[in-house]
C-alpha cells in the first residue's frame, strides 16, 4: 500500500501561486501569526537572493540554504529536467558532492521525484520509512535510524514542468507539512519565474552572439585585402603594405585623396590583424568641431560641460583591444593633437573633466588626404605628431593613375548594384568605357561607383551605352587621332590627344598632367600654348572661366 500523500491544488501549474489545503486554521492565532511572519521573511530572502546578478547555480544554492536555516527544510535538491526530457539531473544539493550529484538521475514516473515530475502534481510522503516508492539516493539520509518526511513539488512556467524541488524535515506527528509545501511551491514558482527569465535572456543572447558572427564574417569576407580592387603596380604596394604592418601593433597613417578606399585598407588591415575579434571604431574627425572631438574620443564625466547630463565612455574606451580608425586627422586642432600625441605615446588619457589618468591598448590607423608636410611648414600641425603617426604611411594612388583598373572597378559595381537595383547589365559599350577610362574622377573610386549606379538606373536594356553617363564625363570632347595627314601632323594630333587625357584626369591642372606624364610643368605647358589647348575647359569648376 502506498503511503502517498497528494494536495489538491487550487488553480493550475503556471499561473503564479499554488494554494492548498492547509490544517494551520486549527492552530492558535499567535502561533499561526508567528509562522506568517518567518514565511514572509523567507520569501523576501528568496527574492532578494533570485534578484541579484550571481550565476543561477549559487543563487538557487543560496535559496535551499535559507530554506534549511530558516524553516528546518534540509538536503534541499532541485533537479533540472535533461535537454532530451527522458530523465531529471540533480543540478543543486549543497550537501552533495559533485560525484554524488552526477550518479543521481530519476527516469519520467521513478521514485517520488520521477511522479512528481510526471504528474506535474506535489507530493508529500510522511514517513519515508514507510514509502516504497522513496528510493533513498541520497546517501546523507541514514535510515531506518532517522525518520525523515519528504516535501517535493514541481518547478513549473507556462503549463511546462521544468523539473523540481525538494526537502527534508526530521519527522514529528505535530510537523506542518502542508504548510511546508504550500510555502515550498511559492519558492518554486519563484525558481520558476528566475529560469524563464533566465531562458529568455541567453536564447536573446545566444542569437545575438550568431548575429554578430555573422555580421563579423561578412565584414571580413568584404575586407579581406583580395577583395580590393585593382591589379595597377600602386594597388600591388598597398596590398604588399597591409599585409606587411597587419600583424603588429605600428601606428598606420592611410594617404590619399578623398574617395581613394583609405576606410577600405583601414578596414583589411584590422581583420587580418590580431585584434580581428575586437572592435573596430571609425571616427570621423572632419565632421565634429574641436570639444565635440575631445569628447568623442576621451568621453567626459557628468557635469563636465553644460548637456553632459551623465558620464560617457570615449571611443578610444570603445576600442580596447580593437583598432581606432581616425578618419582626415588633419583636421585635428593643436589641443587635440597634443593630447592625442600622449595616448600614441604613453597610451594613457583623461576624460573630460577628470583628473583620473585611464591607460588604453587600442592600435590607431589615421587617414588624411591633406598634404600634412605643407600643414607643418605652415605651422598648423605639429611636428612631434606628425612624426608619431608617421611611423608606417601607405600611399593610395588616385584613381586616374590607375585607369587599366577602371574596368574591373565597372565589373565589380555592376554586379554589386545589380540585386538592389533589380537590373540585369550584361554589357558596357566600348564608348562608354573609354569615355570613363579618359576621364579624370577627381571624386576617385567614390564618384565611379556612383556614376555606375546612375547609369544602372538611367539603362532600360543590358547594356550601359555612352548616353547613360553624367554629362560631365560627356561635356568635354576630346580630340581623336584621325589617320591622315603628313607623319608630323599625325605626331602632334597623337601627342596633343596625350595632353588633352592627362589635363582630363587632372582637372585642368598643368602641374599634376606633367607629372603624370614624367614630364614637367614647364614642357607641358609649352606644348599647350604651341597647339592652342584650352587647358581651363577641363576643370569641374568652370565658373572662372
Amino acid at each position: 500500500m502506498l503511503h502517498l500523500c497528494y494536495i489538491i491544488v487550487r488553480g493550475t501549474l503556471g499561473n503564479g501561486l499554488n494554494m492548498y489545503e492547509s490544517p494551520l486554521e486549527h492552530e492558535p492565532v499567535d502561533i499561526q501569526g508567528q509562522r506568517h511572519a518567518r514565511e514572509l521573511e523567507v520569501l523576501y530572502r528568496v527574492s532578494r537572493a533570485l534578484g541579484s546578478d550571481h550565476p543561477q547555480k549559487e543563487l538557487l544554492a543560496e535559496v535551499l540554504e535559507i530554506l534549511d536555516r530558516e524553516l528546518s527544510l534540509r538536503n534541499g535538491s532541485i533537479a533540472l529536467l535533461s535537454p532530451e526530457g527522458d530523465e531529471l539531473a540533480v543540478e543543486i544539493a549543497p550537501k552533495l558532492t559533485v560525484t554524488q550529484r552526477r550518479r543521481i538521475r530519476y527516469r519520467m514516473g521513478e521514485g517520488v521525484t520521477g511522479r512528481v515530475m510526471e504528474t506535474g502534481r506535489g507530493i508529500i510522503v510522511p514517513k519515508v520509512s514507510e514509502e516504497p516508492l522513496f528510493l533513498n539516493r541520497f546517501e546523507r539520509r541514514q535510515l531506518p535510524q532517522e525518520e525523515i518526511s519528504f516535501i517535493c513539488v514541481p518547478i513549473a512556467f507556462e503549463q511546462e514542468v521544468i523539473g523540481t524541488i525538494s526537502v527534508d524535515r526530521p519527522f514529528a506527528e505535530s510537523a506542518p507539512l502542508e504548510a511546508d509545501m504550500r510555502m515550498l511551491s511559492i519558492v518554486a514558482s519563484m525558481i520558476a519565474n528566475d529560469v524563464r527569465i533566465r531562458r529568455e535572456a541567453n536564447i536573446k543572447q545566444q542569437f545575438l552572439a550568431r548575429e554578430n558572427l555573422r555580421l563579423r564574417s561578412e565584414l571580413e569576407d568584404r575586407y579581406r585585402p583580395e577583395n580590393i580592387i585593382g591589379d595597377s603596380a600602386g594597388m600591388r604596394a598597398v596590398y604588399t603594405a597591409i599585409q606587411q604592418v597587419a600583424q603588429s601593433n605600428t601606428t598606420v597613417l592611410i594617404r590619399g585623396e578623398s574617395g581613394t578606399g583609405k576606410e577600405l585598407v583601414a578596414h583589411a588591415i584590422h581583420y587580418l590583424s590580431r585584434r580581428s575579434k575586437g572592435p573596430f571604431i571609425r571616427v570621423n574627425c572632419a565632421a565634429l568641431n574641436e570639444n565635440l572631438l575631445d569628447s568623442e574620443l576621451f568621453g567626459h564625466e557628468k557635469g563636465a560641460f553644460t548637456g553632459a547630463v551623465r558620464e560617457r565612455d570615449g571611443r578610444i574606451r570603445e576600442a580596447e583591444n580593437g583598432t581606432l580608425f581616425l578618419d582626415e586627422i588633419g583636421d585635428f586642432s593643436p589641443l587635440l593633437q597634443v593630447k592625442l600625441l600622449r595616448v600614441l605615446q604613453e597610451h594613457e588619457y583623461q576624460r573630460v573633466g577628470s583628473n583620473t589618468t585611464a591607460t588604453t591598448n587600442a592600435r590607431i590607423i589615421a587617414a588624411t588626404n591633406r598634404d600634412l608636410e605643407e600643414a607643418v611648414d605652415r605651422g598648423i600641425f605639429r611636428q612631434d605628431f606628425y612624426y608619431r603617426i608617421n611611423v608606417f604611411p601607405i600611399s593610395l594612388p588616385p584613381l586616374r593613375a590607375r585607369v587599366n583598373d577602371i574596368p574591373l572597378l565597372i565589373d565589380h559595381f555592376v554586379k554589386q548594384h545589380a540585386a538592389k537595383l533589380d537590373k540585369t547589365i550584361r554589357h558596357i559599350s566600348p564608348s562608354a568605357t573609354e569615355m570613363m577610362q579618359r576621364h579624370g574622377w577627381p571624386g576617385n573610386v567614390r564618384e565611379l561607383e556612383n556614376c555606375i549606379e546612375r547609369a544602372m538606373l538611367l539603362s532600360t536594356g543590358d547594356t550601359i551605352e555612352a548616353r547613360h553617363l553624367p554629362p560631365t564625363l560627356r561635356s568635354v570632347e576630346l580630340p581623336t587621332v584621325t589617320g591622315g595627314g603628313s607623319l608630323a601632323e599625325q605626331v602632334e594630333a597623337f601627342e596633343r590627344s596625350i595632353i588633352c587625357s592627362a589635363l582630363q584626369r587632372c582637372d585642368g591642372k598643368i602641374a599634376a598632367a606633367a607629372r603624370e606624364l614624367e614630364s614637367t610643368a614647364r614642357i607641358v605647358g609649352h606644348k599647350i600654348r604651341r597647339m592652342g589647348i584650352d587647358y581651363k575647359q577641363y576643370r569641374r569648376n568652370r565658373q572662372d572661366r
